[in-house]
C-alpha cells in the first residue's frame, strides 16, 4: 500500500507544477530552477518518510551539533 501513497505523492508533486509552471515568465530562470529543485527535494524527502517513518528530523540534526558546543560553553 506504500506505493500508493507514493503515487499520490508524485501526482499532486505533477498538479502544482503544472499550475505554477506556466505562471513564470521565461525570464524567471533562477525561480524555475529553485522550484524544481525545491520540489524534486520535498518529493524525495516525502517518499523517504513513507518507507522510514523513524529516520531523525532536522532538529536532531541541529541538536547533535549544537549539544558539544553548549556543553563546552557550559565550562
Amino acid at each position: 500500500m506504500k506505493w500508493l501513497t507514493v503515487l499520490g505523492i508524485v501526482v499532486i508533486a505533477i498538479l502544482i507544477t503544472l499550475y505554477e509552471w506556466p505562471k513564470m515568465t521565461k525570464d524567471q530562470k533562477k525561480e524555475k530552477k529553485a522550484f524544481t529543485v525545491f520540489t524534486i527535494g520535498s518529493v524525495v524527502l516525502a517518499v523517504l518518510l513513507v518507507y522510514f517513518p523513524e529516520m531523525p528530523g532536522p532538529t536532531q540534526l541541529v541538536d547533535s551539533i549544537f549539544k558539544p558546543l553548549g556543553k563546552l560553553l557550559e565550562k
